[in-house]
């Protein structure tokens, strides 16, 4: 699916997560978040995935998994609930690799706007999602761990060929 060249040859691929991929999942969320979602929590959400409200996928290269995101379904709107990326792999597209996913199953399911938090501080973050659309809209205050504020943003016209466009232009300035 990808490009990603530094330490490998093979191209990174996801898949949507399964049990099976959960102690990885797992070191991932621990590396990466201050206060990570524990097991229960994302067996919960992959239980979800069942009735088709939520949607979650991990991410490849080779047999190495490096990242993983997932997305909430309500009404017409696809929350992304988190994104978060092996940090040996960040800085080399993986998250946007990820993003294309998500953002291209919400234009799928015809949802009308996608949302999302991301940390005040987490200035590539909120560059990324810029790329795909999203504006600011509103802040949480102390909404991570009761003390760093979150930036609401908000994409809307998912459902529309203009998205589509967007998407297919990222996916086209990918590094070959």
């Amino acid at each position: 699916m990808s490009f990603l060249r530094e330490k490998m040859h093979d191209a990174l691929t996801t898949e949507t997560m399964r049990r099976r991929h959960l102690r990885r999942v797992l070191e991932i969320e621990d590396q990466v978040y201050p206060k990570p979602w524990t097991h229960r929590t994302f067996v919960s959400e992959l239980q979800h995935m069942k009735n088709g409200d939520r949607y979650y996928l991990v991410a490849y290269v080779g047999d190495t998994m490096v990242g993983y995101g997932g997305l909430m379904f309500s009404g017409d709107d696809a929350h992304v609930t988190n994104i978060a990326v092996d940090p040996s792999w960040q800085g080399r597209g993986v998250a946007t690799e990820i993003m294309l996913d998500l953002a291209l199953l919400s234009h799928d399911r015809g949802c009308e706007a996608m949302t999302l938090e991301v940390r005040d501080s987490n200035v590539a973050a909120q560059q990324l999602y810029r790329r795909f659309g999203f504006v600011p809209a509103g802040v949480r205050r102390r909404y991570y761990e009761n003390k760093d504020d979150a930036i609401i943003m908000w994409a809307h016209g998912v459902n529309t060929p203009e998205f589509l466009e967007r998407i297919k232009l990222i996916e086209s300035r990918r590094p070959s």
